[in-house]
């Protein structure tokens, strides 16, 4: 044995904290030991794999905390610590040990506070020329007022150092603001909240990459389905993207590669952008593994976590995958991962699970703190189908005809014309509640007029638990408030009836249908991936 390395999980599970940080420090696990170390891992939560008796050479079931960090390096006196694989919680010891002399495999944790403090993070994008959306501080109420009106509502406000976005909310006016200060988060000099300007209507994409402070590698470019501001975590994603354009997604690779080198990463890395007007934006970098590393090793056949270590152990890339660096050579790389080749025609669909059913009083609505316990997979050559497919693994079966039933807030419903319409041709018909069903009259769409439930009766939840509804596409207002919406998506979970609550959400849920209805016409059956069949697709 060379020696022996500890690495450090994600600690306890919960609610808005993924699980797929095991998998990343189980392929952590295996790439020491592979090495030729010994294996330590230290980890709290008896349901991981981790945590198994046989995983790791030797296991410490012990808090993720300093002191307790301490005293298993002491007696164990291992070579160095891997804590990139566990998510945020570990990755807040890194400067911490580093200052008792602990060597720290893989990105430095000075590279690491640099992608996490905020007035650091801020000086690179600027050095580098990139954008990242406007952005305050606030330590008072008044100052957040202020903050957020030179910024311009609506704005995405926060407190320091969450973990799964708790406590963070889209506000959309100063009532809003200052009832999220008064119930939500205490603000000090000690606790300042973050305030950023909301990009809406832009199109969110996460990264993951491999880098080993020469040569930076995607992993895959993902593009959210659901609008930016819903959390990474909770939202359903596509390998490629399927509604931008190859140069946006280049440039997305290069800004990367860009950010990837400038914090001399070795080892994961994570990056969020939004594109708005054509133009990307930087939300967000997390030099460590990220919740979509499972998905993304899934869709490409290469386990990324695993490279990630061996290259924090020592390893170079270019000896690690010498065949993606010879496609890349031949230019024969897929536009959305260095590791894909070019012909590719396959898309991988992300989408999430929701424990709604747990929690009776819970609005099962989107956005930026994370609510979800897991995520599926599917695939296919069609999007839609992929799309479909995921739908249905996540307990989602989408219906082919019927009535679907669609009530959005005031600022999306120009967005909905082709969604409406979109179901209109499909043969659905269409139930829309006063003011969507006027908007949509005005556009010359058919639709029947419901009631609210504060209107009488039969209404949309009378209908629903009828079964006289198959779809549901409703998005919230953002008030936070018992209202008819919040009704009849929990009606729609207890009904067990398809719903979505963001717009992209459903126009991808249309193209499912649409491609699925196509397939029936056609004769064809829904062909079933085996990872073994799709790897092969993959190269040729």
């Amino acid at each position: 044995m060379k020696g022996k390395v500890l690495i450090l999980g994600s600690g306890p599970n919960r609610i808005g904290q993924g699980i797929e940080f095991d998998y990343a420090c189980v392929h952590a696990v295996q790439a020491v030991q592979e090495e030729g170390y010994e294996a330590i891992m230290v980890n709290c939560n008896p349901e991981t794999v981790s945590t198994d008796y046989d995983t790791a050479d030797r296991l410490y079931f012990e808090p993720i905390v300093l002191e307790h960090v301490l005293a298993i390096i002491d007696r164990e006196k291992p070579f160095g610590v891997l804590l990139q694989f566990g998510g945020q919680t570990p990755l807040k010891l890194a400067l911490p040990l580093m200052e008792e002399g602990v060597n720290i495999l893989g990105t430095s944790p000075e590279s690491i506070d640099r992608a996490e403090d905020r007035q650091l993070f801020r000086r690179l994008i600027i050095d580098l020329n990139l954008r990242q959306p406007e952005s305050g501080t606030a330590t008072s109420k008044e100052e957040a007022i202020v903050v957020a009106r030179s910024l311009g509502f609506p704005v995405l406000v926060r407190p320091s150092y969450v973990l799964g976005g708790r406590a963070m909310k889209i506000v959309y006016d100063e009532e809003d603001l200052l009832e999220y200060l008064e119930e939500a988060v205490s603000v000090s000099y000690q606790r300042p909240i973050l305030i950023d300007k909301y990009l809406p209507d832009s199109v969110e994409l996460d990264v993951d990459a491999v880098a080993d402070g020469e040569d930076v590698l995607i992993g895959a470019v993902m593009e959210h389905i659901e609008e930016a501001g819903v959390h990474s975590g909770d939202s359903a994603a596509s390998i490629p993207p399927y509604t931008l354009e190859d140069s946006i997604v280049e440039e997305i690779k290069e800004q990367t590669r860009k950010l990837a080198k400038a914090l001399n990463v070795k080892g994961l890395i994570n990056i969020q952008f939004a594109v708005h007007g054509g133009e990307v934006y930087v939300l967000e970098v997390n030099p460590r593994a990220s919740r979509t590393v499972p998905f993304v090793s899934k869709s490409i056949g290469y386990p990324l976590a695993k490279i990630a270590a061996k290259v924090a152990l020592g390893k170079r890339l270019r000896d690690l995958v010498p065949d993606v660096f010879e496609r890349i050579e031949k230019g024969d790389c897929s536009v959305a991962s260095d590791f894909v080749p070019k012909g590719s025609k396959l898309y991988t669909v992300k989408e999430v699970v929701f424990p709604w059913n747990r929690f009776p009083e819970v609005d099962p609505v989107l956005g930026p703190e994370m609510k979800s316990t897991g995520e599926v997979m599917g695939v296919d050559e069609d999007f839609g189908l992929a799309y479909y497919k995921a739908q249905l693994a996540s307990g989602n079966k989408l219906p082919t005809e019927g009535k679907v039933f669609i009530s959005v807030a005031d600022r999306d419903k120009e967005k909905i014309v082709d969604l409406a319409k979109g179901f209109s041709d499909l043969g659905f018909e269409i139930l829309a509640t006063t003011g969507t069903f006027r908007f949509l009259k005005s556009k010359g769409i058919e639709a029947k007029h419901v009631l609210k439930v504060s209107e009488g009766r039969p209404n949309v939840v009378d209908l629903m638990k009828n079964g006289e509804v198959q779809l549901v596409i409703n998005t919230p207002s953002g008030k936070k408030e018992i209202s008819d919406a919040y009704f009849i998506r929990r009606t729609a979970v207890q009904q067990g009836i398809p719903y979505t609550t963001t717009v992209r959400g459903g126009y991808a849920v249309l193209e499912a249908i649409r491609s699925l209805k196509k397939m029936k016409e056609e004769g064809k059956p829904l062909r079933v991936y085996s990872l073994q069949d799709l790897y092969k697709d993959l190269v040729g």
